[in-house]
C-alpha cells in the first residue's frame, strides 16, 4: 500500500521524505484554496460606479423622461396647437414675420432674446444665461416696480435668485426688466392677444431695433412658451 501511495505521490511531483512531501501537499492545499477564494472574490465584487456618473446617468434619466413627457403632451395638444399656430401666422404674414422655434427647456424666454440680439451683430451680445443674471439684477435695484406683482409668499431674493440659477420659465415681469435693462423696445405677438409692447420709448428711428417674440398658450402642456420671430 505505502509503494503504491508513493509512486502515485511521485507521479504528482511529490518524491522525497515524507516531511518534505505533507509540507507540499500542505502548500498546494492552501494554493488551491486561495486561487478558490480570489476567484469567487474577483467575481462576486461589482464594479464601483463614481459619484459623477451616477448623477450623469441621472440627469440623463431626467431629460429623457422630460423629453417623453413633452412628446406625450403634443400628442394630446395637436388640435390646440394647430389652431393657435394658424391665428398666429395670419397675424405675422402681412408684417413679413416667421417663427424660429425655441427649444423649450426652461430658458425659452432667454433664448428667444438672445437670438432677437444675434440679429443684429453690431449691438451688444449676451447669452441666455446672462440675460438671466440681467433680468434679476434689475429686479433687485427696482423691487418698488417687481414686488407688488410677485405674490406676497415669495421674498424677493428669492425669486432673482430662482432666476438667475434654475431654467424656472419667465414671463411678463421677466421681458419688462429685459426691456428697461437692455433698453429695448419689445413686441410680444400671439394668437388670442394684442400685441404687447413694452419700452416704447426705447425705440429710436431704426438706430435700436426691437425684439419681436412671440407667446405660445398651446405649444406646450407644460407651460408657457417664447419663439422669436425673423423676417420671413
Amino acid at each position: 500500500m505505502k509503494e503504491r501511495q508513493a509512486r502515485e505521490l511521485a507521479t504528482l511531483g511529490f518524491a522525497g521524505s515524507e516531511d518534505t512531501n505533507a509540507g507540499r501537499l500542505d502548500g498546494l492545499v492552501r494554493a488551491i484554496a486561495g486561487v478558490g477564494v480570489s476567484s469567487a472574490a474577483a467575481v462576486a465584487a461589482p464594479p464601483r460606479i463614481s459619484k459623477g456618473k451616477k448623477w450623469r446617468d441621472r440627469r440623463a434619466q431626467q431629460d429623457a423622461e422630460r423629453e417623453q413627457r413633452i412628446q406625450d403632451e403634443q400628442a394630446l395638444l395637436v388640435s390646440d396647437r394647430k389652431v393657435e399656430e394658424d391665428v398666429l401666422a395670419a397675424k405675422l404674414q402681412p408684417l413679413g414675420l416667421s417663427l424660429k422655434e425655441i427649444k423649450p427647456d426652461g430658458h425659452c424666454l432667454y433664448r428667444a432674446v438672445e437670438d432677437q440680439l444675434q440679429l443684429h451683430p453690431s449691438a451688444p451680445q449676451y447669452s441666455f444665461q446672462e440675460l438671466r443674471k440681467i433680468a434679476a439684477g434689475y429686479i433687485r435695484e427696482h423691487p418698488e416696480d417687481f414686488v407688488p406683482f410677485i405674490g406676497g409668499d415669495v421674498e424677493l431674493e428669492d425669486y432673482c435668485r430662482e432666476i438667475e440659477s434654475t431654467a424656472a420659465w419667465g414671463g411678463q415681469l421677466e421681458l419688462e426688466a429685459l426691456s428697461h435693462a437692455l433698453q429695448k423696445h419689445i413686441f410680444v405677438f400671439s394668437a388670442e392677444m394684442a400685441i404687447v409692447e413694452m419700452g416704447s420709448g426705447f425705440q429710436r428711428d431704426g438706430t435700436n431695433p426691437s425684439i419681436k417674440l412671440s407667446y405660445h398658450k398651446h405649444a406646450f402642456g407644460l407651460g408657457e412658451h417664447y419663439n422669436s420671430l425673423v423676417p420671413a
